[in-house]
């Protein structure tokens, strides 16, 4: 559906990631079975509905096309696709590695590519 995914990370996540050369899923990834991931018209969506109040996040963008067959887009409980890795995301895979930090207006801010 689109050529790159998005995935939005905790720093503890992305540390404990780091170490292990994998992205195994965050609990409410581990809770449902796959490793939520977005469409970048979807990532500030899912930081206002998932990641309110955090400072500090961590973006991974990797091309959809080397996920495979592990990557599906299924529609949410509010009509949307959203891509959905079933398996862990080796970190060899990752496009990119950005920074989401507030502004000094509180605002998040996001890298070149995100809407």
């Amino acid at each position: 559906m689109t050529d790159l995914v998005y995935k939005v990370l905790r720093p503890a996540e992305w540390v404990a990631a780091q170490a292990a050369g994998i992205f195994a899923g965050s609990p409410d990834d581990q809770r449902d079975g796959f490793i939520h991931l977005s469409a970048g018209h979807q990532v500030r969506g899912v930081c206002d509905r998932y990641f309110a109040g955090a400072d500090d996040l961590v973006l991974l963008t990797v091309e959809a096309a080397r996920l495979g067959s592990a990557l599906r887009w299924e529609v949410s409980h509010k009509g949307e696709a959203y891509p959905h890795l079933y398996g862990p995301l080796p970190l060899a895979l990752v496009k990119s590695i950005a920074d989401i930090r507030r502004d000094e207006g509180g605002r998040l801010t996001f890298p070149p590519g995100i809407p």
